[in-house]
């Protein structure tokens, strides 16, 4: 259950008015009043004989009996709770306990107060309703509602518990704000996907992942299109900036402009500048902020999966402020993967990185510097450019996705521990979109090892077998019941052909945490293997000599199975 504190207004009769209408975007199905501060009070949904007007002036009666000059200008309180999708239809009874439970949690009309502010509660659609009340009491006073947001949201979560609704995870103060609902029905009207709020923090974002200087991140906001507004002392130094989308444009036709601050806590220009200054010894050393290096798509993401590797340590062993870091750092790369991702995998890697900022904030502050790895390989990944989705970047992409997931995955359980509910759901989230995009990106790259690992000979077969049986002894016959055996057979062939020992391979790379909970252990070892030992993520760039592999059967490459072992459709 979701409460809304809304903009205090200044007219009783105009909300009092939307409430009973028809509404906008929303259709407004038998709007009435269903309880109120006086149980006379008139209800001109219901009765006939009711008018606005009679209950504009029962609600504004203690504001109309002050003087005019002690008037409050914004008197109006407006607060919404809807329940999710998927709870019960409430009757107008639970609704009206809801409705008194909120005005009481809020400060609006404690329990027993008889002076406390007039309200009444409006319910015009299945899933939820609105309140209305005036801010003086009957006593000429103020209500007093401090942290009334908070306590609204602590009262909703008691709520769901007592009506066995969706539990909604508690907050901690530290979500970005999300869109009003004028934005969001703009954004509507104008078949925009996204509330303009919502677009810019996702631009700003991308155009902050792996950039080392304020003038750069500035280029990456105006090369992304957007309108920049910087704001400056009188000395000149800066302060602060806002951003507009060039086509949002307000009544008079001006783009609307949202400071950075106000978009994400983490997105003001002072938060965003720890970042640079953790990363200016680094820059001082080299030019890599005037002339960024340009990896290739490939290796960039070859990079991005060996450094999440090394951060997986540090969230496992690492210190609160350390892990706070290297999480936020993990969002930057999420960001950048996203940005630079070819089409089969770009709407679901989008969403992770879009759900996942949820996750890269908490009240443990991050020490800056300590991620200096994964922001790098968020700046490699944005100048390696776009990535085609195909060959050995699009095996690369697999590989990088394969490692992304337990990074997420392990921020979660990190959050977890932490109580932080907010940032565990959101990465959770993240990675079940991570998950689709790597079926994705490994359909094809893995067909290929899938086909080349059936047509092993027998003997190389049970070798590879004997050296899985004792490099994880506790998971080799779940790993040879799964149909990716078959690819990482290949794999195995392919790094002892390259010189290397698949032994002592496997044992690194099974040696690493979540390994058990995969969905497919065997896929997980291919990518570990196949980094570990330099081999190209895209097994049709290996040399054709390689012994490995029998004779061709004159086949077609099949496709590998996916996460669930059903044959994955080709593309």
């Amino acid at each position: 259950m979701i409460p809304s504190i809304h903009k205090r207004g200044s007219e009783t009769i105009g909300l009092i008015k939307y409430l009973y209408g028809p509404g906008t975007d929303e259709v407004h199905i038998d709007p009435h009043l269903v309880a109120a501060f006086d149980p006379l009070t008139p209800d001109p949904g219901r009765d006939p004989k009711a008018t606005f007007e009679q209950l504009e002036h029962l609600l504004d009666q203690p504001v109309n009996a002050l003087a005019a000059s002690k008037r409050p200008e914004k008197h109006v309180w407006h607060l919404s709770v809807r329940a999710a999708p998927e709870d019960p239809i409430l009757s107008d009874e639970d609704w009206a306990a809801i409705a008194r439970r909120m005005v009481a949690a809020t400060g609006i009309a404690p329990d027993g107060d008889e002076q406390a502010c007039r309200w009444a509660a409006v319910r015009h659609a299945d899933d939820h309703i609105h309140i209305i009340a005036t801010l003086v009491r009957d006593d000429g006073r103020r209500p007093r509602r401090h942290n009334e947001a908070r306590r609204a949201q602590a009262e909703c979560r008691r709520i769901e518990v007592d009506y066995g609704l969706r539990r909604v995870p508690p907050g901690d103060g530290t979500a970005a704000k999300p869109p009003t609902s004028a934005e969001r029905h703009k954004a509507q009207r104008e078949g925009r996907e996204q509330a303009a709020r919502e677009e810019l923090r996702e631009s700003v974002r991308r155009a902050v992942a792996g950039a080392m200087s304020e003038e750069e991140f500035f280029d990456r906001l105006a090369a992304a299109g957007l309108l920049i507004r910087k704001r400056a002392a009188p000395s000149g130094d800066l302060l602060g900036y806002k951003v507009a989308l060039p086509d949002n444009r307000n009544g008079e036709k001006e783009p609307v402009f949202y400071a950075g601050s106000t978009l994400s806590p983490d997105l003001s220009l002072p938060r965003i500048r720890k970042r640079f200054s953790a990363d200016s010894d680094v820059s001082s050393r080299s030019d890599s902020a005037q002339s960024p290096r340009s990896p290739g798509p490939a290796a960039a993401r070859r990079s991005a999966a060996t450094t999440a590797w090394q951060a997986l340590l540090i969230i496992d062993h690492g210190e609160d402020g350390q892990v706070a870091a290297q999480i936020a750092a993990a969002g930057e790369v999420l960001d950048a993967l996203a940005k630079t991702s070819a089409v089969p995998t770009r709407a679901e890697l989008r969403d992770a990185a879009f759900v996942f900022e949820r996750a890269t904030r908490s009240h443990i502050q991050a020490e800056r510097g300590h991620d200096r790895a994964l922001r790098q390989a968020a700046r490699d990944l944005v100048y390696s450019g776009p990535a085609l989705g195909r060959g050995e970047d699009g095996a690369t992409t697999a590989m990088a996705i394969d490692m992304l997931f337990f990074l997420v995955t392990t921020a979660a359980h990190w959050h977890g521990k932490k109580d932080h509910a907010q940032q565990a759901a959101a990465a959770r989230k993240a990675a079940e979109h991570l998950r689709t995009a790597y079926q994705a990106a490994a359909d094809v790259p893995l067909g290929v090892l899938y086909e080349r690992g059936r047509r092993l000979s027998q003997a190389l077969r049970q070798k590879h077998a004997a050296y899985l049986r004792a490099a994880v002894p506790e998971l080799a016959e779940r790993i040879l019941a799964e149909p990716g055996w078959h690819a990482l057979a290949a794999t195995l062939a392919d790094t002892e052909s390259a010189g290397r020992d698949p032994a002592a391979l496997l044992g690194e790379a099974a040696g690493r945490r979540e390994l058990g909970t995969a969905d497919s252990i065997s896929d997980v070892l291919v990518w570990r293997l196949r980094r570990l030992a330099d081999l190209p993520a895209d097994a049709n760039t290996m040399p054709k000599h390689t012994p490995a592999v029998a004779k061709g059967s004159g086949r077609t490459v099949s496709p590998a199975p996916n996460r669930d072992g059903q044959p994955s459709k080709t593309r």
